[in-house]
């Protein structure tokens, strides 16, 4: 089977997949969108996907996404780049002239750099804050006692609307914990959206609130390199 072929089949049985996870938690799929993780895939399956009728597109590093999408905008104005990945503050003037949502926001550095480059680039890239649900100390994200006033620092003294919460849950516990932790941080902070689950997960985070799940390994296969 071609990657076009490939990409196309498993890009619908995903979208099955959530539709049918959603109706039962009493939500619409079309709530729901899926974001296809397109780290270290091939420029042959990143055409594939578009082909297939993909526009959402999630990445993990600046450097590489500008690599991939640059030179595709144009053809796709409809196109929408999620950073999901840790981003430096060095990267700040990058990241916010290329991606159109930034889901990892985590620290008041980096909250700087984003003001500043918006307001020079008179850009603003949606903002979602990463949480770290379980609170491992390898892991990126804002600790959950932490949250409510590391949003408020974000909203009231770098004017920025927080969009949603984003999580990765700990491999070796129930990911369900962790994304009913981050639908009941939403509501109690009023923030709308929630990006959460993956490609083992995605169906559970679809059931428990997400409005975003980012899946790689079931949308592009096992990847090439």
């Amino acid at each position: 089977m071609s990657d076009t072929s490939a990409i196309s089949a498993n890009r619908q049985a995903l979208l099955d997949t959530i539709a049918a996870a959603a109706r039962p938690a009493g939500r619409s799929p079309g709530d729901i969108t899926l974001v296809a993780v397109s780290k270290r895939q091939s420029d042959d399956r990143l055409d594939a996907a578009l082909a297939a009728g993909q526009r959402v597109f999630g990445e993990n590093r600046v450097q590489e996404a500008q690599a991939h999408w640059s030179g595709r905008r144009a053809d796709y104005p409809d196109l929408e780049l999620r950073l999901i990945g840790p981003l430096q503050s060095n990267k700040a003037d990058d990241a916010v002239a290329l991606f159109d949502v930034i889901e990892t926001l985590d620290r008041d550095k980096l909250a700087g750099a984003l003001r500043k480059a918006m307001d020079a680039q008179g850009r603003t890239p949606r903002l979602y804050v990463q949480v770290n649900t379980g609170e491992e100390d390898q892991k990126a994200g804002v600790a959950p006692a932490e949250l409510p006033d590391f949003l408020a620092r974000m909203r009231q003294d770098y004017g920025f609307e927080i969009e949603g919460l984003m999580c990765i849950p700990p491999v070796e516990e129930p990911a369900g914990l962790h994304f009913a932790l981050l639908d009941k941080l939403a509501r109690e902070n009023g923030v709308e959206k929630l990006s959460m689950g993956m490609s083992g997960d995605f169906e559970t985070a679809v059931a428990l609130g997400a409005t975003s799940v980012r899946v790689g390994t079931a949308f592009f296969g096992e990847r090439e390199v």
